[in-house]
C-alpha cells in the first residue's frame, strides 16, 4: 500500500513576521500510524525539500507521543528534509493521499495548481483523499464536473471558534468552516479541541491536531476495505 503525503512549503503568517508551515502532530501521528500499519508513505511539498514546521507546533506544551518519536527518529527526519516536489507526484503511483494541516496550507496548497489537479485525479481514479484541521483549505479549489468535490458532502477542518481562540481569525486569508460552507459542504464539527473525524465517499477530514491519528487510521482502515 502506497500513501503520499503532501505538506505545506509557505513559512509567512501573513503580515505578522511569525512562522507557520506545517503542524508537528499533524504529520508525525499519521506518519507513524502509516508506517506501523506497513504502509509506504512519499512525502511531498511544492518547493520539494524541508517544509517549514511551524513554531508554534514545536512547543513544550504541543508535544505528544508521536512528535517525541519523531525527535529521535533520524531516518524519519532525513525522510522530512528531503520531500519530493508536488509537480512530479503523479496519483496512479498511490493508493491515496494525506494532508497534514498548520496554517501554510492556506497560502500555497489552496491555490497550488499541482495540488488542486492531483486531488482531482485521485477522486477520479475512486482513491479516497483525507486532510486534517486546515488542510482542508486544499480543497477550496477542488472540482470534480464543474461542481465543488465538497458540496453536499459532510466535511469538517478547523472550527472558526479554534481559529479565533489561537488569535489569528483576521491573520488567515480565509476561514476553513467559512470556506467548507461557501462551497456547499456538509460542515459538522465537535467542541474545539476534541477528536473528530468524518467520512464521506471518497472524502475523509478531521476537525482539529487532536483528530490527526483518528483520520489516519480511517484512512487505513478504509483502504484495506
Amino acid at each position: 500500500m502506497n500513501i503520499l503525503m503532501v505538506l505545506t512549503s509557505h513559512d509567512k503568517l501573513g503580515d505578522t513576521g511569525k512562522k507557520t508551515g506545517f503542524w508537528l502532530e499533524e504529520f508525525a501521528a499519521p506518519y507513524y500510524a502509516f508506517l506501523d500499519a506497513g504502509v509506504n508513505v512519499t512525502l511531498a511539498s511544492p518547493a520539494g525539500g524541508q517544509p517549514p514546521l511551524d513554531p508554534s507546533s514545536d512547543t513544550e506544551d504541543t508535544q505528544t507521543k508521536d512528535t517525541t518519536r519523531f525527535k529521535d527518529d533520524k531516518d524519519a527526519q532525513e525522510h522530512l528534509a528531503t520531500t519530493k516536489k508536488l509537480a512530479d507526484m503523479k496519483a496512479e503511483d498511490f493508493d491515496s493521499v494525506f494532508y497534514p494541516g498548520g496554517h501554510g496550507p492556506l497560502w500555497d496548497l489552496a491555490v497550488d495548481e499541482n495540488s488542486i489537479n492531483l486531488i482531482e485525479t485521485f477522486v477520479k481514479q475512486d482513491k479516497p483523499v483525507a486532510f486534517v484541521c486546515h488542510s482542508p483549505a486544499a480543497l477550496k479549489n477542488v472540482k470534480i464536473d464543474g461542481e465543488y468535490l465538497v458540496k453536499g458532502k459532510t466535511v469538517t477542518g478547523f472550527t472558526n471558534s479554534e481559529e479565533d481562540a489561537v488569535g489569528l481569525t483576521d491573520v488567515v486569508p480565509f476561514l476553513v468552516e467559512d470556506a467548507l460552507i461557501a462551497n456547499g459542504g456538509n460542515y459538522e464539527k465537535a467542541a474545539d479541541w476534541e477528536s473528530f473525524v468524518v467520512e464521506d465517499g471518497l472524502l475523509i477530514t478531521g476537525q482539529n491536531p487532536a483528530s490527526s491519528e483518528e483520520a489516519a487510521t480511517r484512512l487505513i482502515a478504509k483502504l484495506k476495505g
